[in-house]
């Protein structure tokens, strides 16, 4: 008998096993998919606390999900559950006993996801998942894998990525589990920026739980990866934008919410003397405004990131009082999640006695609103320590993918930061190495992989001072390829400002020993539907060495430029990569503002390359004098005798530098000659 009943308990646990294999998804987001092992190591995070460790071998106080910088979380209640909102660019996630992982071939990543587009493409389609490993310098950020379109369903679902662990040809050890030699920046737990593994690229990202195993730990992905339906909800009306105009009684599909705790004024000849308006103020705290029929979607539709433009007063009365204006709560679901947004990021009010027209950008954001009742409605604003009157209030939904207005900024007139329309910010920074001027501008914090050195360079003749890469082989021969210069005291306005139309300009040496390599800005902060991002110039911006041994100029426009920096404080631009080392003399930014005094002026206008030539003719004499800009590169003098068939030919005489301009003085011939400036 005892014999058949350990037979029978063996076998039972055989079947058990089989049964186990057999599971596939969707599973409950209350528990651990059915297929985990409870015997393999795991290191978890559960930012609820509420799943229960299968055994001893599953850690749970051992990962940590890292905030600050480029890689932000902020709490959010979403889907029922609270959890970790991705805010910036990356989830990093630091592993506290991150070498346990030396010897594993292959690491799963199983993470409990909200089912929102923050989980797909720009266009709504699945994207690969990036997970960059181990410290720098490293590999490319190896795929995860991707997850399918019907994960969109606005619930709680598990989903499961595989990464290989490479390994290093320095020194033979893996990515992730070990430290190399030559490893760069903050590598405590053997990974970049303080972390392990990074989610690469993920901004508005939804966790609860991170969980990191070997191969198999949690089952296979195509067995967990599998979702529940969402629910069926109308799709997005052909509209994005709704207000109201309390100065003039006009409303386009919304209203003031007039009840509960959100009570509020109105009152008439508000303002200074000059532009007095009818306008409303909250009786306490909250100022709400509801969307009417719908207009703008429905509750049951993608949250979207919102824009709201106010018209407020910023009365003498405020000056230090700390008042503070602006969004403060929204949905995030169509159930009971609730977001706040940041109280940093509303105005403080100054008393300045003006009427000031703002907006702010508030991520994923749904249209039930918070107390909004029967109607849709975006954020909830807060007027604390004093109640602010507002005259006008719209709210633009920004969308996006398919949708007829997808890109489409319904206030794009509206600003973040009315001051980028006065002079108060500069426009104007320059970085001259030969002649040591450090106007704004000046060499980054040299080091990792963006050491510079500053020598002479330049043609015989004209020697310049001058920064290059160091490009020094290191122990993996890795090379340093970075140039990174710092904006000083905030010369061109604050971070917080939104992305300017920024100008760059640099002086480099045209080397005859470099022809073929080249440079460009490459990677520098953005900003995306209210998300601080790392985003990258097109291979359209690369500048090709072709050889003239002279100094040159490169001229570039970047239209979303932060100041945040990447890899560089306390502001910076873009980065620029190099493949050699290559020198640059001067290096000069400006900002061409979009409102103001100074709308759509360019300090750097004369380094912008010319596309059309004017060609000046005069008669001096028997002679003619054509004349162009010096600064048109690559243009030649070109003549023909009839303009059908024109057949073009060069004009053999080589033009004069005369000041700021090209001159060929030719004779006058018998016969009629056209010219023209072309490019050969």
């Amino acid at each position: 008998m005892k014999t058949s009943n350990l037979t029978a308990l063996a076998l039972g646990a055989a079947l058990g096993a089989v049964s186990l294999c057999a599971q596939t998804g969707p599973f409950s987001p209350d528990n651990w998919p059915t297929t985990v092992n409870p015997n393999a190591l795991v290191h978890y995070v559960d930012t609820t606390g509420l799943l229960e460790p299968p055994s001893f071998n599953w850690q749970a106080d051992t990962l940590r999900l890292l905030t600050g910088g480029d890689q932000v979380t902020q709490d959010i209640s979403i889907g029922g559950r609270l959890a970790k909102k991705v805010t910036g660019t990356y989830l990093n996630v630091a592993d506290l006993e991150y070498w346990v992982w030396a010897n594993s071939e292959f690491i799963d990543i199983l993470v409990q996801v909200y089912g929102d587009a923050a989980l797909f493409n720009a266009q709504g389609q699945p994207r690969n998942f990036n997970f960059l490993t181990g410290t720098l310098p490293g590999p490319p950020a190896p795929n995860g894998g991707q997850v399918p379109i019907e994960a969109n369903n606005k619930k709680w679902n598990w989903v499961l990525f595989r990464i290989p662990n490479g390994i290093r040809a320095s020194d033979g050890t893996r990515y992730v589990g070990s430290i190399p030699a030559n490893a760069q920046g903050n590598t405590q737990y053997g990974g970049v920026n303080g972390g392990t593994i990074r989610f690469q690229g993920v901004p508005n990202l939804i966790v609860r739980v991170v969980a990191f195993g070997d191969e198999g730990a949690f089952g296979a992905p195509e067995d967990i990866n599998k979702f529940s339906p969402a629910e069926v909800c109308d799709p997005e009306p052909e509209t994005n934008l709704a207000r109201i105009d309390i100065g003039t009684g006009v409303a386009d599909h919304m209203q003031v919410i007039d009840n509960g705790d959100q009570t509020v004024t109105y009152e008439d000849n508000v303002g200074p003397a000059g532009d007095k308006r009818r306008a409303v103020r909250p009786n306490g705290i909250f100022l709400n405004f509801g969307v009417t029929d719908n207009y703008l979607g429905k509750p049951c539709n993608d949250p979207r990131s919102m824009k709201v433009c106010v018209d407020f007063y910023d009365d003498p009365a405020f000056a230090g009082a700390g008042v503070w204006f602006g969004p403060e709560a929204y949905a995030t679901d169509e159930l009971s999640g609730i977001g706040i947004f940041p109280i940093n990021q509303r105005h403080l009010c100054e008393g300045t006695g003006r009427w000031i027209r703002r907006s702010w950008v508030v991520p994923a954001v749904n249209l039930r609103g918070v107390n909004a009742g029967a109607l849709t409605a975006g954020p909830r604003f807060a007027s604390e320590n004093g109640q602010v009157f507002v005259s006008r209030f719209e709210l633009g939904v920004l969308r996006t993918g398919t949708h007829p207005l997808a890109g489409i900024d319904p206030l794009a007139d509206c600003y973040s930061d009315p001051n980028i329309c006065t002079d108060l910010y500069g426009n104007y920074v320059e970085l001259d190495v030969h002649r040591d001027v450090r106007d704004g501008l000046d060499f980054g914090s040299s080091g990792g992989d963006q050491e510079m050195i500053v020598e002479e360079a330049g043609p015989v003749g004209d020697r310049r001072m001058a920064v290059r890469p160091a490009r020094e082989d290191g122990t993996a021969g890795f090379t340093h390829q970075y140039l990174n210069f710092a904006i000083r005291d905030q010369a061109l306005g604050p971070s917080s400002q939104p992305p300017a139309r920024l100008a760059i300009c640099v002086t480099y040496y045209d080397d005859p020993t470099l022809v073929g390599r080249q440079f460009k800005p490459e990677v520098y902060i953005t900003e995306v539907g209210g998300n601080t991002r790392i985003s990258g110039t097109p291979d359209s911006f690369f500048v090709v060495i072709e050889g003239t041994d002279q100094w040159r100029e490169a001229y570039w426009e970047i239209a979303d430029m932060k100041f945040n920096g990447v890899n560089q404080g306390p502001q910076a631009a873009a980065r620029f990569t190099l493949n050699d080392k290559i020198f640059f003399t001067r290096i000069r930014y400006a900002v061409i503002r979009p409102c103001g005094p100074l709308a759509g002026v360019n300090l750097l206008e004369e380094c912008k390359p010319l596309t059309e030539v004017p060609l000046g003719i005069a008669r001096d004499g028997n002679n003619v004098r054509l004349s162009w800009p010096a600064r048109a590169e690559g243009f030649a003098l070109e003549q023909t005798s009839a303009l059908v068939p024109a057949e073009w030919l060069p004009v053999a005489t080589a033009p004069e530098v005369q000041g700021d301009l090209l001159v060929v003085t030719l004779p006058i011939e018998s016969g009629t000659r056209y010219y023209r400036l072309a490019k050969p």
